[in-house]
This record gives C-alpha cells, structure tokens and sequence, in this order.
C-alpha cells in the first residue's frame, strides 16, 4: 500500500526528508543526470520562477513514510503546458503500479491547471538505431505504457537532431493531450519548444540549434505519430483517468450509533448523520471509504494525557445507558484533581449537558479515525474529503470536553497535515470553535478563524470575541467573526468573504472546514436564517480558494433540512471545482 502526496517546500521536516529520498532515487534512477540538476530540486520549490517554470512535486510513499516514487512536473502559466522532468521509483517497487499512479496524478494536476497539455522526452523505440536489446526493450515498454493515454511522440520536426556529434539516439518530444484531442498550432509549438530548450537545455544549446529545432515545426497542426502499440491510440481504461480528481472522499463510520444518549431534548443523535447520508446518495461525485484505525499518539499530540486516560477509564466503568453529566465544577487546581471520577467529570468539563458513557469514548475514538482517514484521502489527492462524523469535536479543548464534544476531530486532522505544510481551519458553525482556538492558540503554522454568534448570545459563551487574536507566535493567527442574533444569508455571505480573504493571505497548503449546519433556518441551537442557496453560495465560494479541502461535520440539528443543506453545501463546491474550466488563479 502506498499514497501520492503533493511536497510544496522544503521547510517541514517531513516534506525536507521527503525531498532527501527523492533525490536519492533520482540519482539511483538517473546516473548520468547532473548532480547539481538534482541538488536545487528543494530550490525550484522556493523559488518556482527563479528557474522560468513552477515546480510540482509528488511522492509515493509506503505506509512507513518511506518514499516509494515520485514525479516531478513544470508548469508554464503564460503558455498553458506542463514539462514531466522525472518520473521515477526505487529499484525495489518497480512494476508495483506506483509508476502509473503517479503518471496519473501528474495527469490528474495538469488537468486542474486547464493546460492545453502535457509534454515529455521519451528515448526512441526505433528498431533500426544502434540501442541495445535490453534499452530497447525498455524504451518500447515506456512508449507503450504512454500510449494508452493517447500520448504519442511528435513528429516532422528536428526535435531529435544530435546537439553534439557524441550524442547517439536523442530522445522524441512526446505529448498527451489529456483525453482533451486538443490539436497544437505550429506557432505555439515554436513558442513551447524554444521555451523547454532554453529553459531545460539552454547551458548545452546555442541559440542557433534552438532556433533550428523550433523552425522546424512547420505542420500545422503539428502531427503525432500513428499509434504503433493500440489501434485507437488510446485505452479505455486510461482515458481521462480523473476520476479522484473529480469526487469527494467520503469517510463515516458505523460506529457512530453506539453514542446514542436517547433524554428528551439531547438533540445530537444518530438520525442526523443518516439524514445527510440519505441526501447525498442523490449525488455521485462521492467515494465513500470505511475509516482506517490509527494510534491514539494522534489525539495525544492534541489532548492533555491525563484528560484521555480519565474519559476512557470513566466510560469502561458504566454499562448499558448509563450516563453521568457533569454537576460541580471544581477550580482546576493541577496539582490536586479530585479522585471520585464522576466529581471529576466537571474538572475536564465546560458544562452540565455533555455525558460521559459507556461508549462515549468508542464513538469519539472512531470519529477521529475517520477525519484522518480523510486527512489521508486529501493528501493521496482527492481535491475535497468529508468525515461525516458524530461526535462533533470542536468544542473539545486541550484538556476539556463540553458542547458534546469529546475529541476535537478538525484539530487532531490539521496537527496531522500540519506535517506536510501550513493549515487553515475555517469554522462555519453557529457556535464559536473554541477547541481549536484554544489548541493552536500561540501558533503560526496553523490558522484558525471561526464565524459565530456572539458569546453574549451563543455557547460557550466564554470565547470567541474579537479581541482573540493569538498569543507569542500565534498573535495575529486566529480571528474571529462573531455576529448578532439574527443573521440572513446576505450579512453572511459578506463576513464569509472576509474570512476567505484572510486565508488567501495566509496560502495554507490544505483546508479544514468546521461544517456547522446549525445556522440553517429553524435550527433549535440557533437563531440564523441561513437557507439553501446560501449554502450553495458557501460551498463555491470556498472552491474558489483552490486549497484541498477536508471538511469535519460539527453541529447541525433541524433533521427535515440538515441533508438538504449539506448537499446544497457540496453541489455549490463540486460545481466550482469539478467544472470544465475550473483552474488555478
């Protein structure tokens, strides 16, 4: 089992020993590439237009982190086209699929960035040079492999004329067109050519062999070869392989119907997420995935030690429906916690409506392991996951439950993704997102913004005001919109593009989104009037960040409309990003 990860610096520690391995399977793979084209890979991440073209660069890596492959693509805004500089994989996974896996995430980006397609240099597979048996063999196989995506070499060109009279069988120009049968107009084909010489080639180039090269190209359009390995060219199977480009990772787990507390009033029950599951089924740009179990090392990093060995001992301790709910509040002297664990039930918690039972903690612990399952979806390359989770989490604070939340999911996802690059958590519920704040309170890498009622008017009634802006290293990092009691989808909306703003300054590598569907019209926690076109509107304006984005169910509670509005929230997102011309900015 491996996954595909897009590496965006050189600053993380995952992302440097990442890069480290690259290069090691590059020099392994490559030994004729020079060392210093190797070396200033970790540069052209730093500085993608110090070198003309945007470097993209992906990894495989098996479930120990180890990097299994990767592939490194260059990007031109100006001209719309990608260059495959390496695709590669260690000498021990060859033939395991990783190779396609990454041609096809390469695909897959290059598609996203509405590029009119991408090229790359192939060694000939031409009977009659002097290669030998075996590095023919090979070069066929690859041409092969490329061709069932319709990519086929250019020719009529001098594209493979010898710069030097030492080079022997220079390679062909190869190109795909993404399943797109886009057609290359000479004049553009000039511009490109003179462009991957200059840019790729320009220290072993003159200028006179570049200008030849691309005066060559006089067919208009330019031509291809005939497909030499299918009829058609193209496989079926390998056609526009976009399918994880174009759905949202759904992950929910069963087990979230073992918290069921059945008092009058308790409204976060088990029917809202069958709610949303019986909506979205309407639609089908979703995959759905079982959670994975991971190490509770994951809620650790988050949650206070002590805080985590109390909830599990509580809940093993009843049976049946048993519940306790919190009663005294006890200061919270660190030193002298009480010893009667229901008294202390108050000691981690921020109120008297949050139980503790038998399988509180199961039910938390499963919620958790689906948000980094998703977390996992984002970083194998799913555009958008959804852990469709209950028990919510984001009231839960370091060393506290409360709102019933127990874990909070969207904090121990983004420490997760924190590894791979920078995080902001988005929170769009009706109450303010005080367990995240409270987490990532003094830090930078990780921005937190939450859009809520007043605490005047709304739980927990303690936090969420203005002034909350992040202390040491995180002053400046958290920002709050909180709002009055009556809020229509119009002031939303604009306090909604505020927020976005923010985070398009901050460029995070990766997005969390705190779906709350508790603004929603009738809502019994709330007092907003949000509809279904509003959230829609939500759901495409957080498209346009063009940021991977994983969202965490919160609250929600008017179960006649949760599903509805939840799927309003996801076809207002997909019809941004899944659409034709949807492309980076």
């Amino acid at each position: 089992m491996f996954r595909i990860r897009r590496i965006y610096d050189d600053v993380l520690p995952a992302n440097r020993n990442a890069l480290s391995q690259v290069q090691e399977i590059l020099a392994t793979q490559f030994r004729e590439l020079e060392r210093e084209k190797i070396t200033k890979i970790p540069k052209l991440l730093r500085n993608p237009f110090e070198y003309h073209f945007r470097t993209i660069v992906y990894v495989a890596e098996d479930h120990k982190g180890r990097v299994v492959g990767c592939a490194l693509l260059s990007h031109d805004p100006k001209l719309l086209f990608c260059y495959l500089d390496y695709l590669a994989t260690s000498k021990s996974e060859m033939g395991g699929g990783i190779g396609g896996a990454l041609y096809e995430q390469i695909r897959e980006e290059a598609a996203f960035l509405r590029v009119k397609g991408l090229f790359y240099e192939c060694l000939p597979d031409d009977p009659t040079s002097d290669l030998s048996p075996r590095i023919l063999s090979a070069n066929k196989r690859r041409l092969r492999f490329y061709e069932a995506y319709g990519a086929r070499p250019i020719i009529n060109t001098a594209y493979e004329t010898p710069v030097t009279d030492r080079d022997r069988n220079p390679p062909y120009l190869v190109f795909d067109d993404l399943g797109n049968d886009t057609e290359l107009a000479a004049d553009y084909m000039k511009k490109v050519v003179t462009f991957v010489l200059k840019s790729k080639y320009g220290d072993i180039c003159s200028a006179d062999y570049i200008k030849k090269v691309a005066e060559s190209y006089r067919d208009d359009p330019v031509q291809l070869r005939p497909p030499r390995y299918f009829k058609t060219g193209r496989q079926p199977s390998a056609v526009r392989s976009r399918r994880r480009s174009r759905q949202i990772a759904l992950v929910v787990s069963k087990s979230h119907e073992i918290h069921h507390i059945r008092e009058r009033g308790y409204v976060e029950s088990p029917v809202r997420i069958r709610s949303i599951l019986d909506s979205l089924s309407a639609v089908g740009y979703f995959a759905r995935f079982e959670p994975r179990v991971f190490s509770e090392k994951y809620i650790r990093i988050v949650h206070d030690a002590a805080f985590i060995r109390y909830f599990k001992k509580a809940c093993s301790r009843l049976q049946g429906n048993e519940s306790v709910y919190p009663y005294v509040f006890p200061i919270r002297n660190h030193s002298r916690p009480p010893k009667e664990l229901w008294v202390r039930a108050g000691y981690y918690c921020i109120d008297t409506f949050t139980p503790i039972t038998a399988n509180a903690f199961k039910a938390a612990k499963h919620a958790v392991d689906s948000a980094l399952t998703a977390a996992d979806k984002i970083l194998e390359g799913y555009p958008a996951a959804y852990a469709l989770v209950r028990p919510p989490g984001h009231h839960a604070e370091r060393m506290a439950f409360g709102g019933f939340c127990y874990f909070n999911n969207a904090a121990i996802a983004a420490q997760y993704l924190s590894q791979y690059g920078r995080v902001a958590i988005l929170d769009v519920d009706y109450h303010h997102g005080n367990g995240q704040q409270e987490i990532f309170y003094r830090r930078s890498d990780v921005l937190t913004i939450s859009i809520h009622g007043r605490p005047n008017i709304a739980y927990p009634y303690f936090s969420g005001f203005v002034a909350e802006h992040g202390e040491e290293e995180g002053k400046g990092y958290n920002i709050n919109y909180p709002l009055p009691l009556y809020v229509d989808g119009v002031r939303y909306l604009t306090v909604l593009q505020k927020a976005l703003s923010q985070i398009r300054r901050f460029k995070p590598a990766y997005l969390i989104v705190c779906l709350g569907l508790d603004t929603a019209r009738g809502d019994p926690t709330g007092s907003w009037s949000l509809v279904e076109k509003d959230f829609y509107e939500m759901g495409k304006r957080i498209a346009s960040l063009h940021v991977p984005m994983l969202v965490v169910q919160e609250g929600g509670y008017n179960n006649r409309k949760i599903g509805a509005n939840a799927r309003s929230f996801f076809s207002g997102f997909a019809e941004v990003r899944f659409s034709p011309n949807h492309g980076r900015e």
